[in-house]
């Protein structure tokens, strides 16, 4: 007996499916597990069987379309095809979990595709299914692309894969949730996501720097920025903000003593840091910039841009501190500095041989 795959279309009717099985039946196939995926144009049945070795892929697309089957797909199958769908899901999942870098790979698995790809989100860019294309959103930024020549992708399984994605991102997240970090003269802070909760110690942050760290951030002036713009930058539509708090000597009062923004535009995520005063030169800069480079490969983006005053030092030596190459424009008194990142997910994920 050999494992095969069937897919096909079955009016959605009362009895069509048995009649599918019949069919099959009397070919000595056995059904081993049945998945059933509505669609517009009628029911889609997927098939796990057992055949005799003696039937051959013609042989068993005719037997589905003798039972009424359209839109046929028949492939060899294997022993770990036998686990059934929500276990197959789950298994994903929990390799998600340990490693949400994964994404691609997990859904060149899941849907069998024969390539998939990570691009920087697009205006005007449909996602869902088209033709022999399925485009996932990230929330991380940017889209999957998956293509799989056949069988055809189904509703039912973009809200799986969509799901998986939405998964990763969550799990990538959570990994840039609130840390301890530790600075080289001992003090600890702890470091977390931004939330337009944190709006108004962020205001404190900026009326407790001075004009000029205002000023080498913002690069514009020294003025305050507006609420409306802070909350803007607390929760970008993409890419993460990130604060760094520190308790008063008592132990008692937290403040917002350092703000990180990363802000996705197309492949690339802008850079900018402002530290207080009185943290700056102690670590907090570098540590700072280094988490968001890490979220930015994970996410997929091609570059990190900073725009920086050529007189300020601090911020490019915080940034030589990060050991990575970097590209320089100058436009008078200031410096577009661009650092490649890795693009692992950006490239494709595809089966051997593909």
């Amino acid at each position: 007996m050999t494992l095969w795959r069937i897919r096909a279309t079955v009016a959605d009717r009362p009895g069509y499916l048995s009649v599918l099985t019949a069919s099959l039946a009397l070919r000595g196939v056995n059904i081993l597990t049945v998945q059933v995926q509505p669609t517009e144009q009628g029911a889609v049945d997927d098939f796990l069987v057992d055949a005799p070795d003696a039937l051959d892929e013609a042989e068993l697309i005719a037997a589905v379309e003798r039972g009424r089957g359209r839109d046929c797909f028949v492939a060899r199958s294997e022993a770990r095809g036998l686990a059934d769908q929500p276990t197959r899901v789950l298994g994903l999942a929990n390799r998600l979990v340990r490693d949400p870098d994964g994404t691609g790979e997990a859904l060149r698995t899941l849907l069998g595709a024969d390539s998939v790809s990570w691009r920087p989100a697009s205006t005007g860019v449909e996602r869902g299914i088209i033709g022999a294309s399925m485009l996932l959103a990230d929330p991380a930024g940017g889209s999957f692309a998956l293509r799989r020549a056949a069988p055809a992708f189904t509703p039912a399984e973009y809200a799986r894969a969509q799901a998986l994605v939405e998964l990763a991102a969550t799990v990538a997240r959570r990994a840039a949730e609130q840390v301890i970090l530790v600075l080289p003269d001992g003090a600890e802070l702890a470091v977390r996501p931004a939330c337009v909760d944190d709006l108004s110690g962020v205001l404190e942050l900026h009326e407790g720097c001075s004009p000029g760290s205002r000023h080498r951030r913002y690069l514009g002036g020294a003025a305050l920025p507006r609420p409306a713009r802070l909350r803007r930058l607390l929760e970008p539509s993409r890419g993460l903000t990130l604060i760094a708090t520190a308790t008063d000597d008592d132990g008692g009062a937290e403040s917002v003593v350092a703000m990180a923004n990363l802000l996705g535009e197309g492949d690339e995520a802008e850079v900018a840091l402002l530290v207080r005063d009185d943290w700056q030169r102690r670590g907090l800069g570098s540590a700072l910039l280094r988490r968001l480079a890490r979220h930015a490969d994970r996410a997929g983006y091609a570059a990190l841009v900073l725009h920086v005053h050529a007189e300020n030092g601090p911020m490019l030596r915080t940034l030589h501190r990060l050991g990575r190459s970097s590209t320089v424009e100058r436009d008078g008194p200031l410096l577009t500095l661009t650092v490649p990142l890795a693009a692992e997910r950006k490239g494709s994920y595809l089966t051997p041989g593909a």
